[in-house]
């Protein structure tokens, strides 16, 4: 059976290692150590949890989306035209880019050193305010 480090089954689930470790303590996910004194939680259980999360649901302030390849990063370039802007996200290793109206970037607020997540679903690349 495959088994997910406490680091793995946070980014499965959409959440930080702390957060991960905190529900492992909790006991809401089972863990047992491996020979190396890792905690590792069966993919099993870690599947079961993951639906029982998504059942309760999320933020309120999430934003509903079917876009699924999300880069949650930092504004580091605003560029306004007299009607489409740029706006570039460095979300870790990646530089994102997208090309939108200007009137959506002032209506989402975006300026450079805010967080911001860009989604990219095909051959756009969406901006959701965070």
């Amino acid at each position: 059976m495959q088994r997910y480090t406490i680091g793995q089954a946070a980014r499965l689930l959409g959440v930080s290692p702390d957060t991960a470790r905190r529900w492992a303590d909790a006991g809401r996910v089972t863990t047992h150590r491996d020979e190396g004194g890792r905690r590792l939680i069966d993919g099993r259980d870690l599947a079961a949890f993951s639906v029982e999360l998504a059942k309760q649901g999320g933020d309120e302030d999430a934003s509903y989306t079917s876009v699924r390849n999300a880069f949650p990063g930092i504004v580091t370039g605003v560029r306004l035209g007299d009607v489409a802007a740029q706006v570039e996200i460095q979300a870790g290793p990646h530089r994102l880019v997208s090309l939108l109206t200007r009137e959506a970037v002032e209506e989402l607020g975006l300026e450079v050193g805010m967080e911001a997540t860009a989604r990219v679903k095909s051959t756009n690349v969406h901006i959701d305010r965070t």
